[in-house]
């Protein structure tokens, strides 16, 4: 998980040195639950992104992402994937979501994760959201869904 901070902390550095631009980067913090049928566990995270506006209220981005889910015997799984919305209010966005995410145990399968979320902005600088992701893994292992919550900042 350190490895995990560090690197994103290390984007976040890297981020804020480069100049701003009507578009948007953001680097947040994330927790929520992770559930199946075989039970639910904690998970917390952070991720990276960047939103690129194609109109004035369509957006596209991509999005970098470590998670780790808070129980023995599990490590950070790495994601990468995009997000595409709207915005439909003056600092409010609704999106979907699709992402690949690599495997959270060493028996473990990756997976493609589906969602969709809303971002609200708290002021020029800083954000909250609420998330949602169905994780298809596949190889007889279960689906999973996870619902996250998380507050960010904005570049």
């Amino acid at each position: 998980m350190r490895i995990a901070l560090v690197s994103l902390a290390a984007a976040a550095v890297a981020a804020v040195a480069t100049p701003a631009m009507a578009d948007e980067i953001r680097v947040e913090g994330r927790t929520g639950i992770i559930w199946n049928g075989s039970g639910d566990e904690a998970i917390a995270g952070v991720a990276a992104g960047y939103d690129y506006d194609l109109t004035k209220n369509v957006f596209i981005g991509v999005e970098g992402s470590a998670d780790k889910i808070l129980t023995d015997h599990t490590r950070v799984a790495w994601g990468a994937g995009g997000r595409a919305g709207v915005k439909l209010f003056e600092g409010t966005k609704i999106y979907g979501s699709a992402a690949w995410q690599s495997k959270p145990c060493r028996y473990c399968n990756s997976s493609v994760n589906l969602g969709g979320g809303v971002q609200q902005s708290l002021n020029k600088n800083f954000y909250a959201k609420a998330e949602y992701k169905h994780m298809l893994i596949g190889d007889n292992t279960p689906d999973a869904d996870v619902g996250l919550v998380g507050v960010g900042v904005k570049f």
